[in-house]
């Protein structure tokens, strides 16, 4: 099965800030995928060019939905605006970098249009697809916080904070998101392992970027993701 093989059946969520190198060749690539139904991008105030090239794809591309955030709030903030906004059976997270294939939707899409799952991870550990070599203190970081959420949920995730999340709708948009920044990937890990949900993990590929190609996650985001692992599971 490939991406061909599958009917429109997906809203892809993009939160979008300071991308302006790589938000149009992502959005290409994304509309090429035939389980696309539509693209929910919000663009949180970025500070480049990035929303000037997004109007002009909006205006030529229908399947586009463009929010934009009049102040910078956050990833989080950003996926709270898009998710509200979806419309497809299922919602799929894809960033606006280049980190992540999206021809290898049908992944982690088989899993529910199987009826197996409700919820797939894309995992970059699980070992099968390619992967860029970097920063080996931001992955052992990765994986530290993926055990600790896992010991508080009880799943056994690989990957906890992948970017490629893929949901039913009517789950994700019943689930209140609070953390307006990177934070949303402990946040709602917490959140649907008390749900009474499938969860499956794929392997996907992941070419990483490193500071000087743009990449904005740092280490104050891994101390707020243990905020939250903490606050989600035994809090809330």
């Amino acid at each position: 099965m490939k991406n061909d093989d599958l009917a429109p059946c997906a809203s892809v969520v993009m939160p979008v800030y300071n991308e302006e190198a790589t938000v149009a060749e992502v959005i290409r690539v994304v509309l090429k995928q035939k389980p696309v139904q539509e693209l929910v991008v919000v663009d949180d105030c970025s500070k480049d060019g990035t929303y000037t090239v997004l109007q002009k794809l909006a205006a030529e591309n229908p399947r586009i939905q463009l929010y934009h955030h009049e102040v910078n709030q956050g990833k989080g903030a950003a996926l709270r605006t898009a998710i509200s906004k979806a419309t497809s059976p299922i919602v799929l997270i894809q960033d606006a970098d280049l980190e992540y294939d999206p021809t290898e939707y049908y992944l982690l899409l088989r899993p529910i249009l199987a009826d197996r799952a409700d919820i797939v991870y894309g995992s970059r550990f699980l070992g099968s697809g390619s992967h860029r070599v970097l920063y080996y203190w931001h992955s052992l970081g990765n994986k530290v916080l993926t055990t600790m959420s896992n010991m508080f949920t009880n799943l056994n995730l690989t990957d906890m904070e992948t970017c490629y999340k893929v949901f039913r709708r009517e789950i994700i948009q019943k689930v209140k998101i609070e953390e307006n920044r990177f934070g949303f990937e402990p946040e709602i890990t917490a959140k649907i392992s008390k749900l009474d949900a499938r969860i499956y993990e794929v392997a996907i590929s992941y070419y990483g970027r490193t500071y000087a190609e743009g990449k904005k996650i740092g280490w104050k985001d891994g101390v707020s993701a243990l905020r939250c692992i903490l606050k989600y599971n035994l809090f809330n």
